[in-house]
């Protein structure tokens, strides 16, 4: 069947391609970004408290991912709405923290083994705040140019189909005998995107799948892969390959694009771990140095779980009693390491060299 962008892709192929995509530029760069992402995982554990990672850096990645989507909020508005998610922030500030959220429980359900369709709809439905269900008969979507209404793309449309289809996918992600496992996060990706499985937030649980591959496939610890700024930063290239595969079976060209950011946001992230580590290592010793009275080690690694912090964390981590807690964080304050302002009727106060690290952007 030829491939007409204006009708639903409902021939979308199953999985396993039938293309060849285990060519030699293909396995050449899986390789690179193989060993790329076993530094990525070694590197992870370097940082004993993995809740600094598991709490900063999927921030970023809700970020730029959301970005992808023109949900836009600034960095250190997400940084402080992370503080109490209940309290009243702005809607898009919401709706990025709602991709942190849905990266967290997801890991946490993939930890457990359960990869699945389900899981899926779940994490699409604390994207948009909602419960959804896949598209129906009828319900199409518009993928194409904006201004000019030039459609570029159909995907496939009706419950039935799509859930079919994505059951092959799920399918081709645990078949033993298959490509290797980055590979098959590359024709995953696209599979997901082309069959475009609800009416909204299908980019974004896309990427969080990707993360999940990794992590169910062991190539992970934990979900700190931070792709969406790769793919904010060839944004015309992503789309572009993505309509290849579709229109010309181009496998080549898309997995090797894919496995080229999963090498170049390894080797990134493996550094941004690195300067945490190292600037935790330095705040322990100045600690330790300048308030041996107030000094444990748990309470250095809890102002490092993200940048702002307040009394109550303290507290709810059993390091001190509220009054006692109000005085390490002051004494952390008059050191320089941390400081203050009044929010509402709450303190709180900011890591500031932690912020800073966190703030400067991808390469």
């Amino acid at each position: 069947m030829t491939f007409d962008p204006a009708r639903p892709f409902d021939a979308l192929p199953s999985l396993p391609p039938r293309e060849e995509i285990e060519t030699a530029p293909v396995l050449k760069q899986c390789l690179r970004a193989t060993r790329a992402l076993a530094e990525l995982k070694g590197a992870g554990g370097l940082i004993p408290d993995q809740a600094i990672l598991i709490n900063a850096i999927p921030l970023q990645e809700a970020q730029a991912s959301s970005e992808i989507e023109n949900i836009l909020t600034t960095r250190d508005a997400l940084f402080r709405a992370a503080l109490d998610e209940a309290r009243s922030a702005d809607p898009k500030t919401k709706e990025v923290l709602r991709y942190r959220t849905a990266l967290h429980r997801s890991y946490e359900v993939v930890r457990k083994g359960g990869l699945s369709v389900e899981l899926l709809c779940d994490v699409c439905s604390i994207l948009r705040d909602e419960k959804v269900d896949f598209r129906q008969t009828g319900e199409d979507v518009f993928i194409g140019n904006s201004q000019t209404r030039e459609v570029l793309y159909t995907p496939p449309r009706g419950g039935a189909l799509i859930a079919g289809k994505l059951e092959n996918l799920v399918s081709f992600l645990f078949h033993n005998d298959g490509p290797d496992e980055l590979i098959r996060m590359a024709v995953v990706h696209y599979q997901f995107e082309a069959i475009h499985p609800f009416s909204d937030g299908n980019g974004r649980t896309g990427r969080i799948l990707n993360i999940l591959y990794l992590i169910h496939a062991g190539l992970l610890d934990i979900p700190v892969l931070y792709l969406s700024g790769y793919l904010i930063r060839n944004k015309m290239e992503y789309y572009r390959l993505l309509l290849e595969v579709s229109s010309g079976r181009d496998w080549e060209s898309w997995i090797v694009f894919m496995l080229r950011g999963v090498e170049e946001t390894a080797r990134w992230t493996t550094g941004r771990i690195l300067s945490i580590r190292q600037l935790l290592d330095q705040t322990i010793e100045l600690v330790r140095r300048d308030l041996p009275r107030i000094y444990t080690k748990e309470l250095v690694e809890l102002i490092f779980h993200q940048p702002y912090t307040k009394i109550s964390f303290l507290v709810d981590a059993g390091i001190a009693k509220r009054q006692t807690a109000a005085e390490y964080l002051r004494a952390l304050e008059n050191a320089g390491i941390l400081a203050s302002e009044m929010v509402g009727r709450e303190r709180i106060y900011v890591n500031l060299a932690l912020l800073e690290l966190l703030k400067e952007g991808h390469p």
